[in-house]
């Protein structure tokens, strides 16, 4: 299978999609974020996890097949050049210009929240530039510090940066398909080694580690996503794993939500403030491990099943622009969000706004972009040599 793989092309698309609606909740849901909106509440929680326990990892298996795809077709030189010719521009442009305003905000609204832009504390926003890029802001107050320069929403470029420097050391030995793929897709191994894998580092890492996007000591995040991104490489073009996902999908579809069930009854159950037994405790980490794992070979079997054939100027405009999208929707996000909160409007009113800002901000910043050769590296499009690309092939 040497063809392009438009059912990965969609998957990458409808789950970076997904999460940049998903930041959109984060302005309404009651869990921490860098600003939050008057009307925020658990209303949409159960909603929000639908997708949280599985989508990341999704990313880094399509980004791990997408590298075996790519790494095939080139020397190991010239796959290391091209990689990192291709994140490292949009990853520094996030930490010195898109990212900063997220920052911004987050501090005024924490100092909002406090005791207002009080005489105390009017300093913090002093030459706030300057402080973010050389880390002397020291902006802390009790739920900790805010570290600068940062790379917020990005992690997930850093992440793929250091996988691939990794992934050059033991990419001829990846290069070639293992035996024990054959025996993975067999049977009901295909949902329970994964499964087993990644419950087993949540039950021993995640306590220590947790979930800090913090690279230097993310162990946990790096043992699951390092691994799924190996995974995808080593499966992206071995054919019965694909089939083997369509043949499971609808099973999967019906355990990921039985298991998304089971953990929305549970966080109900056991609210803030009101500990669960240890034992239940851990059974429910592994359900939501079976909830994610099962969820990702149902929406890899359901897109290989309808969408491998999918091409069409849709597929290639959103192939291009929705990298783009992803760079800059949080920051769009933050602002907008801020700012719409303080016109004090319905909610009716402002969660469409929102959406309608993020959306329009995103094609914007994508569409000036691509237009203008000296910034198509910074946003993570390739070179262009030519005119001004055609806008319906979304190049």
């Amino acid at each position: 299978m040497t063809e392009r793989r438009y059912d990965l092309d969609w998957l990458r698309i409808i789950a970076f999609g997904l999460l940049i609606f998903y930041h959109c909740g984060m302005f309404y849901v009651s869990w921490d974020w860098h600003v939050k909106s008057r009307f925020a509440s658990d209303a949409i929680e159960p909603l929000m996890m639908l997708t949280s326990p599985w989508r990341l990892t999704l990313l880094f298996l399509i980004a791990g097949a997408a590298t075996r795809f790519m790494a095939d077709k080139m020397s190991m030189r010239t796959f290391f050049t091209n990689r990192m010719r291709r994140l490292w521009p949009p990853l520094l442009l996030a930490m010195f210009v898109i990212v900063p305003p997220q920052s911004y905000f987050e501090i005024v609204e924490a100092l909002q929240a406090a005791n207002g832009l009080g005489p105390g504390h009017a300093g913090w926003l002093d030459n706030f530039y300057i402080k973010y890029v050389t880390g002397s802001g020291h902006w802390c107050d009790a739920d900790g510090c805010l570290f600068t320069p940062t790379y917020n929403h990005m992690w997930f470029v850093a992440y793929l940066i250091l996988y691939t420097l990794a992934l050059v050391l033991i990419l001829p030995l990846l290069r070639r398909t293992p035996a024990a793929q054959s025996a993975l897709v067999a049977g009901p191994l295909l949902v329970l080694v994964p499964w087993l894998y990644m419950s087993a580092l949540r039950l021993t890492l995640f306590p220590i580690f947790g979930e800090s996007h913090d690279f230097r000591d993310d162990w946990y995040l790096h043992s699951l996503y390092f691994s799924t991104f190996l995974f995808g490489f080593a499966i992206a073009k071995y054919q019965p794993f694909f089939d083997r996902c369509v043949q499971l999908r609808w099973a999967a579809l019906a355990i990921a939500l039985t298991c998304w069930a089971a953990l929305i009854g549970y966080y109900n159950i056991y609210a803030e403030g009101v500990d669960p037994p240890e034992w239940l405790r851990l059974a429910m980490r592994s359900v939501r491990d079976l909830d994610a794992w099962c969820a990702i070979i149902a929406a890899i079997g359901l897109a290989h099943h309808h969408l491998r054939g999918a091409d069409g100027p849709v597929r290639r405009l959103l192939t291009q622009a929705i990298f783009p999208f992803y760079l800059i929707h949080q920051t769009i996000i933050v602002v907008a969000g801020y700012y719409l909160d303080k016109m004090q409007m319905p909610l009716a009113v402002e969660a469409p706004l929102l959406l309608a800002a993020t959306v329009l901000g995103c094609w914007l910043f994508y569409d000036w972009g691509r237009r203008l050769s000296f910034l198509r590296v910074w946003i993570g499009l390739p070179p262009w040599d030519g005119p001004v690309p055609v806008s319906r092939d979304g190049r």
